[in-house]
């Protein structure tokens, strides 16, 4: 007997068994076999990314490469600094902020080795504690000046966001949108530098810059609905910003602007920027200025170094007005186009900062004390016994400082004109330790007494039990290399470093050298190297050549030998 089925039912049946048919088709299917082009893709992928790797460069790339020619420029040297892990505040950045920064010092120092930085760890808490036993640490064996601090401290999303939407619709079977949609974020860094001394905040030494991060997409997206079955396809295609590109941009910029704020040098040429059109810089310039005469020695000091290694100058960097330094001045500012007047205002500091250097040329003789006041000619029975310049590396033919009239300054050091001139003495210098002490225990504490006969510029290198060698004089506690023959130099004094005697009681040598004027910029980069640190040299007489090299043979030699109990 045949049953009959209702109407409703056999087409529900019916479509029951067409679902069933095509869910069979579907299952197989080759086009949904998903197990052998995975393992062919991932096969491929076994190669690599097409694209080589490359090296990172930002649009601040070429402002680092500038910033190590201008700190060569302006003599920024031995400048030490300590650099904390960089924070990320919001939580959101994962990248590794303090590696970029180191990498961007790096590269902002390929040629002038002006900076050397030290890493610390993530317990930024116990940093003083750090800084307190570091001499004792072999790895650390002299603290550092500075310390930067800071951390990613902003990212706002989606700051402002723009939408389109196109859509069509067949309901219940087909829905089809086309969107295009542009956002931006920004994201912030601030750094700013400390004093290792008491951990204070260097006022005026800081970065606070932010970038925006522009994100921009469009997509297809679609879904099919058939009834109680459903398949839906998506695609989204989206463009974007690096969210970490755009902070190693950050951080690089950080870089130049807080060595450029420390060292007092125009970095924002290399940005670039002019102060001619920009006020930001006009006001960066003129801070500068005021907080440096606030304190007038230092920014007397400033121009003591800089005309120093600009030939204009030849005395000690000791932030007092003297006549060398007014008649040096004098002559940079008639350089510049200025009055020739021994001023120091912030019209002669802006043009300072904003001159090409390069050319303008070094006068025939730096301003100095024995050029300013010419002794009387000796006897001919002395001027016979007097030594040739150069005819000797132990004594030299050496003019003493003097008085003049004042210059024509607003402030200058009071002289004396009717003092009589000094006749010329050989220079010589005397390098002993107190109680002239030439044996020492293991580990014992070395205090040195540099003594020149004769203002001079003196040079001190140590070779050590394992033949390395290091210069520890000038350094960057005590930068200018002047020693006035009424103040003998005494190493290392009140200064942050040690000099001891080796463990293993090898014996080891003390060379100083001492010169009429400062050689440092002649000398070349092996031999000036950073301070406190082993030099790629192999001895001491490539030393001694540099230095013969750069003063024509015009130079004193003094060893010391350190030698075991």
């Amino acid at each position: 007997m045949n049953t009959l089925v209702p109407h409703p039912l056999r087409r529900l049946a019916r479509a029951a068994a067409a679902a069933a048919a095509l869910m069979g088709a579907l299952a197989g299917c080759s086009t949904m076999e998903v197990k052998q082009p995975t393992q062919k893709q991932t096969e491929a992928l076994k190669q690599g990314p097409e694209a080589r790797p490359h090296r990172s460069i930002t649009g601040f790339s070429t402002a680092l490469r500038c910033m190590d020619n201008m700190m060569i420029d302006y003599g920024v040297r031995d400048v030490s600094m300590l650099v904390e892990e960089i924070l990320d505040q919001t939580k959101k950045v994962n990248a590794g902020t303090r590696d970029m920064l180191i990498t961007a010092v790096s590269d902002m120092t390929k040629r002038s080795r002006a900076i050397r930085l030290v890493a610390y760890g993530k317990d930024a808490t116990n940093v003083i504690s750090f800084l307190q036993t570091a001499q004792r640490q072999s790895a650390y064996e002299v603290i550092p000046q500075f310390d930067i601090k800071g951390s990613i401290s902003q990212l706002d999303e989606n700051v402002i966001r723009n939408q389109k939407d196109l859509g069509i619709g067949f309901q219940p079977f087909l829905n089809l949108g086309v969107s295009k949609d542009a956002a931006s974020s920004i994201l912030g860094l601030d750094l700013s530098v400390l004093v290792t001394d008491d951990m204070s905040i260097l006022a005026g030494v800081t970065s606070r810059n932010s970038v925006v991060i522009l994100k921009s997409g469009k997509g297809i997206d679609g879904d099919a609905a058939y009834h109680k079955f459903g398949v839906s396809y998506s695609m989204n295609l989206s463009k974007s910003e690096g969210q970490s590109q755009a902070l190693r941009g950050l951080v690089e910029l950080a870089v130049i602007e807080l060595m450029g704020k420390l060292t007092k040098i125009p970095y924002w040429s290399c940005l670039g920027g002019d102060p001619a059109t920009n006020d930001e810089i006009r006001h960066e310039i003129a801070d500068w200025y005021y907080s440096m005469a606030a304190n007038r020695g230092e920014i007397v000091a400033y121009f003591q170094n800089q005309l120093r290694r600009r030939g204009f100058y030849e005395g000690p960097v000791d932030a007092k007005f003297n006549p060398a330094i007014d008649t040096a001045i004098g002559n940079y500012r008639a350089a510049l186009g200025m009055s020739n007047e021994a001023v120091i205002d912030e019209a002669f500091f802006k043009a300072y900062l904003g001159a090409d250097h390069t050319k303008i040329a070094r006068p025939a003789k730096a301003a100095s004390a024995a050029t300013l006041e010419a002794p009387p000619p000796p006897p001919p029975a002395a001027a016979a016994a007097a030594p040739q310049a150069g005819s000797s590396l132990a004594t030299l033919p050496f003019a003493p400082p003097g008085t003049n009239a004042p210059a024509n300054g607003p402030v200058n050091a009071k002289t004396d004109p009717a003092k009589p001139a000094v006749e010329a003495r050989p220079l010589t210098l005397a390098l002993t330790t107190i109680n002239n002490q030439t044996r020492f225990s293991k580990g014992e504490s070395i205090s040195l007494i540099v003594r020149p006969t004769q203002d001079a510029h003196v040079y001190c290198y140590l070779q050590d039990e394992s033949a390395k060698i290091t210069r520890f004089f000038p350094n960057r506690f005590s930068t200018d290399s002047f020693v006035s023959a009424s103040q003998p130099l005494t190493l290392p004094g009140t200064k942050r470093f040690e000099i001891t005697m080796n463990p293993k009681g090898l014996k080891e040598t003390v060379a100083c050298f001492a010169t009429r004027r400062d050689v440092m910029a002649a000398l070349p980069k092996a031999v000036v190297g950073v301070d406190l640190e082993p030099l790629a040299l192999n001895s001491m007489d490539q030393v001694r050549n540099a230095f013969v090299k750069a003063t024509s043979g015009a130079l004193v030699q003094e060893d010391f030998h350190v030698q075991t109990r």
